[in-house]
C-alpha cells in the first residue's frame, strides 16, 4: 500500500507583539497569504488529506484552518500538544499512530525541517528544501502496509513547494 505525507511548516508568523509567548504567536499578514495559497496547490494536485494532525500552538493551528478552507472534506484536525515544537523522533512516534493512507502533519522547525530530511531516502532537488521555510510543505510517499512500519529513509518526495514559488 501506498501511503502519503504532506509535511507542512506552520507559515509565517507575527512577532509584533512582545506579550505574545511563543506559544500564542499568530500568523503574519504574509502568513494569512500564504497557507490558502498551499491550500490550493495541494487541492490542484489531489493531495488530500484523510488526517491531519496539528501543533496546538496558534500558528499552527492557523495554518491548518486556512489550508483546510481550501481543501474538499477537510478532516478535523486532531490538536496535538506534543507536536509543539517536536524533534524527528515525536514526529515519527506520533506518525506510527496515524490512521488514514493520507496524513497531513502541520507542526515547527527544526524538527519539521529535520523530520523531512530524514524520512527521506535522498534530498529534494530545491533550494529551499535544507532551510525549510515557513509553510513549506512535502509532499512524501512510502510503499508501507500501515504508519506503523514508518521508519527513517523510507519515503520519497513525491512533491515539495514553498509559498513562493506560487508567485
Amino acid at each position: 500500500m501506498t501511503l502519503r505525507l504532506i509535511l507542512t511548516r506552520h507559515a509565517k508568523s507575527d512577532w509584533d507583539n512582545p506579550l505574545d509567548s511563543d506559544h500564542s504567536r499568530p500568523l503574519s499578514a504574509r502568513g494569512v497569504d500564504s497557507a490558502p495559497r498551499i491550500g490550493r496547490w495541494l487541492s490542484g494536485k489531489g493531495y488530500l488529506p484523510g488526517q491531519a494532525l496539528v501543533s496546538d500552538a496558534t500558528r499552527t493551528r492557523q495554518t491548518w484552518d486556512l489550508i483546510a478552507a481550501e481543501l474538499p472534506d477537510a478532516p478535523v484536525p486532531e490538536v496535538d500538544r506534543y507536536l509543539y515544537l517536536a524533534g524527528p523522533d515525536v514526529l515519527l512516534g506520533r506518525l506510527r499512530r496515524a490512521t488514514a493512507p493520507c496524513v497531513m502533519l502541520v507542526a515547527h522547525n527544526p524538527g519539521t525541517g529535520e523530520f523531512a530530511a530524514a524520512v527521506l531516502q535522498s534530498p529534494v532537488a530545491h533550494d529551499a528544501f535544507n532551510r525549510y521555510p515557513t509553510c513549506a510543505t512535502l509532499v512524501a510517499e512510502f510503499d508501507l502496509p500501515d504508519w506503523s512500519s514508518l521508519d527513517y529513509k523510507t519515503g520519497r518526495a513525491a512533491d515539495f513547494i514553498v509559498p513562493r514559488d506560487l508567485d
